[in-house]
């Protein structure tokens, strides 16, 4: 059972309140001056990955006030609740089950009396079939080429996350099949995948739950125009679509096979399908192997998860110093910066994670937060950043905790590139930590031989405060089980931060008006309708018809 309490309310709130005003001014550099073992005291190795806390501010008495905040939230309550299948998204009146897509145990989890997991490997089987016939050359387009061009054809969850673990992955990925995403309703998307691709050779999956996604609709229904102006014939559709959706009338409509439909399941919710068949794209890229090792690795964090003390618990660690920074140090923003090219697009999958599901006003209980919730999401992969914002990081007037990411090893081990770049890694990060005062500075330029006015202009330009936290993830290798674990990871912190905010986490109904009054201009643009407007919206409408072509 979830708790409905405002978590400022608790005794470990108030704690942390008057702990953060003892320790707010306190500067990491005396931190790991008063204690040599701080590193072993607070990092941790699971599963081949190490997570390294101790740049935070934070001493053990922190710690123990979270874990407290932690215990008085029920987050382990919490935890178990979602892992059993219960009816924790409220709102929506669904069980929140993203786990049972990786779980490979015998046991059964029974929603409403059916055991979920028997279906999940029904539908796994299909998508290894698939993926088998797709790769073996048994499955042809029209003419009889086989495929060499997979477009993934959605939006948000259905297009973020296997964009995303592709890129990543792409050292494994299959050397005879390429895999483009189209999600954008801009045309301009569509336009230029299709410009790189064959109609002979070229299958498309269409993703979308309902098969009613308006952008993923329009984008499935041009690339089914762009097919057929070379295929001719309607019924050649079935050997160039699938479809992963659960609305089969409107697949079958469409001109796809019941046989070439994946089901998913209401309890996945979109940021979280990765794992179910919306992972297709993936499975075509890296073969259904590969697919099947990034499923095992985030089920060891799953594992982690549910049988680990929270003192030793990563995500629920990584959500409480969320917390911690956010509501008492009052930090807007947090930066994700993976020192690792293939990871570059894990900040953007990570905005829609934890922005959609925790980016809300409203608590369980029907009130109004009190408290800053889901901080803003961003960040690059280093040392891109390092030319970019990292002078905002490091000298800028905001407090911005970052998580750094890198692999010891490189795939790519070309020359010093890879120790050029972890160097980097580790001193970003002890830089931000450190700092430099004014008397480094000004010892730095007397030994340079600067004196007078023109060393006391320059010193306050030079001074670096530090103080500045951040979180050092390293793992061996990007392999698929490395990086199934760490999406996990921060599925379960995200979770985490929203059961002590109070929050419904799996939900997203900011997202619904400005659909639907995207609907209402639709029309009217169309000239089916009209509609009232204030006036700088309809002043934008009128200038747009008005110079249209």
């Amino acid at each position: 059972m979830l708790h409905t309490d405002n978590p400022t309310t608790t005794d470990a709130w108030k704690k942390l309140e008057d702990h953060f005003a003892q320790l707010k001014d306190q500067h990491l550099r005396d931190l790991f001056k008063a204690d040599p073992q701080r590193f072993e005291k607070f990092s941790f190795e699971v599963d081949g990955t190490l997570y390294d806390f101790s740049k935070n501010r934070i001493t053990e008495e922190t710690l123990d006030l979270l874990i407290q905040l932690a215990e008085e939230t029920k987050v382990p309550a919490a935890i178990e609740s979602m892992l059993r299948g219960e009816r924790i998204n409220a709102t929506e009146g669904r069980a929140v089950l993203h786990t049972a897509l990786r779980n490979f145990t015998d046991q059964e989890l029974l929603v409403e009396g059916e055991n979920v997991l028997e279906e999940v490997r029904d539908v796994q089987r299909q998508m290894k079939d698939f993926c088998d016939r797709l790769h073996s050359g048994e499955w042809t387009g029209f003419t009889g080429k086989k495929v060499r061009h997979v477009v993934n054809i959605g939006i948000g969850g259905s297009h973020l996350g296997p964009q995303m673990v592709t890129e990543a992955l792409k050292k494994y990925q299959k050397p005879d099949i390429e895999v483009h995403f189209i999600s954008n309703v801009d045309g301009t998307d569509a336009a230029e995948v299709l410009r790189k691709v064959d109609p002979e050779t070229t299958l498309f999956i269409i993703a979308s739950k309902t098969f009613t996604t308006k952008e993923t609709i329009a984008n499935a229904h041009t690339a089914r125009s762009w097919f057929l102006e070379t295929a001719k014939d309607e019924a050649h559709v079935s050997k160039h679509f699938v479809a992963l959706s659960t609305n089969t009338e409107a697949v079958s409509k469409f001109g796809i096979a019941p046989e070439n439909t994946f089901r998913f399941w209401d309890w996945v919710g979109g940021r979280f399908s990765l794992w179910s068949a919306i992972g297709l794209s993936v499975a075509c890229a890296l073969g259904y192997d590969r697919f099947e090792e990034l499923l095992r690795g985030a089920e060891a964090m799953d594992k982690h998860l549910k049988n680990t003390l929270m003192r030793q618990n990563i995500p629920v660690l990584m959500a409480l110093l969320s917390i911690w920074y956010t509501n008492f140090f009052e930090a807007q923003s947090h930066a994700v910066l993976p020192y690792d090219q293939y990871l570059r697009l894990l900040p953007e999958y990570l905005q829609q994670l934890q922005m959609e599901s925790n980016g809300k006003t409203a608590m369980r209980n029907g009130e109004f937060v009190n408290f800053q919730t889901q901080p803003v999401i961003w960040g690059a992969a280093g040392t891109n950043g390092q030319h970019s914002f990292f002078q905002l990081i490091h000298q800028g007037t905001v407090l911005i905790p970052s998580d750094f990411l890198a692999p010891v090893n490189s795939h790519n081990p070309i020359g010093e590139h890879h120790p050029m770049l972890l160097s980097n890694f580790f001193a970003q990060t002890e830089a931000l930590m450190k700092g430099k005062t004014e008397e480094e500075v000004r010892a730095e330029l007397e030994k340079k031989g600067m004196a007078g006015e023109e060393l006391e202009q320059l010193v306050s330009h030079k001074v670096f405060e530090g103080n500045k936290p951040s979180t050092s993830i390293m793992f061996d290798l990007l392999t698929p089980h490395a990086l199934g674990s760490l999406i996990a990871m921060y599925e379960h912190k995200t979770f985490v931060q929203g059961v002590i905010w109070n929050l419904y986490s799996f939900d997203q109904w900011g997202v619904e008006l400005g659909k639907q009054l995207a609907g209402t201009i639709e029309e009217e643009i169309l000239g089916n309708k009209e509609a009232e407007h204030d006036s700088s919206t309809a002043g934008l409408i009128g200038y747009y018809i008005q110079k249209r072509k």
